[in-house]
């Protein structure tokens, strides 16, 4: 195929057209095997939709709760109890094997200030980490890797959503992360004829001084397919052993787990799972989420510690936001606020319940008031876990906290 005849019949002469398949997310790189990390790894979970905190990390002790919630509360028997005022929704049984050991820290009430409860733009703050008035087009894991990739040090590889899309979180203004599902199925992609063969076409220089884009496209398709390569070779090092349930967020953790074990040099992993959502007959729900969660992650940390990996792993979860305190008319809640947030791993100091019970007696129009921003999490977690300047990365200096 000649260049002219590509470029003329996709249309790929459009400024900032890119009429790729979408798995192609790559950032510019100059080595496969990239410079030297911190030696952790940070696996993010986010539980799209608006998961109902109060009925996850349940107030057992609260006369409000019940009062609020007549049907879908839990009953206090149910829990599986964290201290005197609060406990696990049971549908969390695996993950409550984990806090006993030490290995899970729970964080109430993280929110905002003046909190959104559009599930759009309250991901969008969370994914950009901005201010609720402020709108950007970075996320932060984007400026991470904006502010800590040079030369040698950046790969397609050093943050990867495992999904067939890239989220916000994971764009810089520079660099991006990488979207990829599967390497085997990422792999089988860029080497079909279209992309193979346009990965070894360069732009002559005309072309290129034209349209810097047509020039970054094919130096970007290049990249990807050696850095598909690269991971595909990678994963088939080391097969994990361990038993995941067959569920999305199991196959997901497994493929991290696989990739970590084989010595891919990602630092951040980015993991989304739906139908948090829960307006209508929540508890049922809400409940089969929680468990499939729980048991992937259970057997996550098992594959971790059986490898020898548990203590420079740390896996965050949040949602969005949280849920009204009263429930409505439909036996669900509806979008809420402060929210509760799991650290899971072997490098905390150590797993507990970080902060105060919700409180139920000062509400804010029916929502929870928040007293730990989120952004103070993703301080420590750059600062602290990831050894980088969190300034640089969230734009203003944060409190940070003693989890880690």
């Amino acid at each position: 195929m000649k260049r002219r005849d590509f470029v003329r019949n996709s249309a790929l002469g459009t400024v900032g057209t890119l009429l790729i398949p979408h798995f192609l997310k790559a950032y510019e790189t100059h080595s496969l095997t990239g410079g030297p990390s911190a030696g952790k790894t940070l696996v993010i979970v986010q539980l799209s939709g608006g998961n109902d905190g109060l009925n996850t990390v349940v107030p057992f002790r609260n006369d409000i709760y019940y009062r609020e919630r007549p049907t879908i509360g839990i009953a206090p028997d149910k829990v599986l109890k964290l201290n005197d005022e609060i406990g696990f929704n049971p549908a969390l049984e695996a993950l409550k094997g984990l806090y006993d050991d030490g290995l899970v820290t729970v964080v109430n009430n993280v929110g905002y200030p003046n909190p959104d409860r559009s599930h759009f733009r309250s991901m969008d703050i969370w994914q950009t980490a901005s201010d609720s008035d402020k709108y950007l087009t970075t996320g932060w894991l984007g400026r991470y890797l904006d502010a800590n990739c040079h030369g040698s040090d950046c790969v397609a590889h050093r943050a990867i959503e495992v999904d067939d899309t890239l989220s916000l979180a994971l764009k810089g203004q520079e660099l991006n992360g990488l979207a990829l599902l599967d390497p085997k199925k990422l792999y089988n992609q860029t080497r079909s004829g279209l992309v193979t063969e346009l990965a070894h076409l360069k732009p002559d220089a005309r072309l290129a001084a034209a349209n810097p884009n047509i020039s970054y496209l094919y130096k970007t398709l290049a990249e990807t397919a050696s850095s598909a390569e690269f991971i595909y070779d990678k994963s088939k090092v080391n097969r994990s052993q361990t038993v995941y349930p067959a569920s999305e967020l199991g196959n997901r953790l497994k493929t991290v787990s696989e990739l970590i074990t084989s010595g891919v040099n990602t630092n951040v992993y980015y993991i989304s799972i739906s139908g948090f959502d829960t307006h209508i007959n929540q508890p049922g729900q809400q409940e089969r989420l929680l468990r499939q969660y729980a048991e992937a992650v259970a057997a996550f940390t098992k594959d971790l510690k059986s490898t020898g990996k548990l203590n420079d792993v740390l896996l965050m979860t949040f949602s969005e936001f949280g849920r009204r305190v009263k429930q409505n008319a439909s036996n669900g809640t509806d979008h809420g606020t402060a929210n509760n947030l799991f650290l899971i791993g072997g490098g905390l100091t150590p797993g507990k319940v970080f902060n105060e019970a919700p409180n139920l007696t000062n509400l804010d129009e029916g929502n929870l008031k928040y007293s730990v921003d989120f952004r103070s999490i993703y301080a420590t977690l750059l600062r602290d876990w990831l050894k980088v300047d969190d300034v640089a990365v969230l734009g203003r200096k944060f409190e940070t906290l003693s989890f880690v």
